[in-house]
């Protein structure tokens, strides 16, 4: 079987689409009978679905896969399914399913994962792995290797966002240094965006998506259903197929590299330049070090405590305004300097516990 997650196999991005839920035969005919037409070739659709809380839709399991089947005979598709444990492997195996994931309520639990790796050796089946609901890179690649070992090697991962209670915008925070830093370590897998559960509401959908191909993403897993409003899950953040159509139309792909010598000095020029401010910025905070150093010498020596809160809370406040007025984001200020605290207050209780 050709691979489906290689990065040669296709013309970038990568579309994956279909219903959070397989509800009827009929609402899942038409949905994809719709993608088709837009040209979409592999379906998603959600078989068994593990809810946060009991009581509501959570699937119809198994009854939904001899519908797959038929789908699969009348339309040119391949389909893909979640599973959470060896028995969804073996039933999806035995309806012919074409591609699993392992969601991110499995991915979080390294038990589920390696039961459902042992199902999976000996098996000859592409699989997507979704980040863990919580923002830990470990055991998103502690996951990873787990399908690797079982003998998987048609493999991608996909980015659907980071519970966060602080995020009153998205669904789920995309916290986008985390699928960053996941590609640094496996730049040869492929990374999709999932930007139906990030986004949690349609409107946000394209905006999520178009950032994703600005960061080089492979790939786009989205929900869609043939009438998103009366969906049994995830109304809220489903497409139309025609309303998906509409948003690839406008997405905006980018090229990977500079193209002609003109262009690639230029940016050689800039980089050069980037990294003397990096330079620069280094010997600036060695400095702030040193005169941190010099005040928690001065409060041992006066016997005062650390933490001076008056003064952070001036810190605070100053920094990103004077930030602001530089044109520079005051978020990412607070943020830096949150850091150079924690660091101040460790570097000066170093020294007041010093004999």
């Amino acid at each position: 079987m050709k691979a489906i997650f290689h990065k040669n196999s296709y013309q970038k991005p990568l579309i994956i689409a279909g219903p959070c839920s397989i509800e009827t035969p009929e609402q899942l005919e038409q949905t994809v009978k719709g993608l088709v037409q837009q040209g979409i070739s592999i379906i998603r659709g959600g078989v068994w679905k593990p809810r946060t809380r009991p009581g509501s839709f959570e699937g119809l399991g198994g009854i939904a896969l001899p519908w797959i089947q038929e789908i699969k005979q009348k339309y040119p598709v391949k389909f893909a399914i979640e599973v959470a444990s060896a028995s969804h492997v073996e039933e999806g195996l035995k309806a012919g399913i074409d591609v699993f994931w392992i969601g991110a309520r499995s991915t979080v639990n390294p038990f589920t994962v390696q039961e459902i790796a042992e199902s999976l050796k000996g098996v000859n089946i592409p699989v997507m792995i979704k980040n863990p609901v919580n923002p830990d890179l470990s055991l998103w690649i502690g996951a990873v290797e787990r399908i690797m070992k079982a003998g998987i090697n048609d493999l991608a991962v996909v980015h659907r966002g980071f519970s966060n209670f602080r995020d009153t915008v998205h669904r789920n925070s995309p916290l986008w240094q985390i699928p960053i830093e996941f590609r640094t370590q496996f730049p040869e897998l492929m990374m999709i965006n999932d930007p139906s559960h990030i986004a949690g509401k349609r409107s946000l959908v394209p905006v999520i998506a178009q950032k994703a191909l600005d960061l080089n993403f492979d790939g786009l897993m989205i929900e869609s259903h043939i009438n998103p409003d009366q969906a049994w899950t995830d109304a809220a953040q489903q497409l139309t197929p025609a309303d998906l159509q509409v948003m690839l139309q406008h997405l905006k792909t980018r090229k990977v590299h500079f193209e002609g010598s003109e262009a690639l000095n230029q940016l050689e020029d800039i980089r050069q330049q980037i990294d003397q401010a990096d330079h620069d910025l280094l010997e600036a905070l060695h400095r702030r070090m040193e005169l941190i150093e010099k005040i928690g010498e001065y409060k041992k020596l006066n016997n005062v405590a650390v933490l001076q809160l008056e003064r952070w809370q001036e810190i605070l406040k100053t920094r990103p305004d004077w930030a602001q007025k530089l044109g520079i984001n005051p978020e990412l200020i607070a943020e830096i300097f949150g850091l150079l605290h924690q660091e101040s207050i460790r570097k000066q209780t170093e020294i007041l516990d010093k004999d």
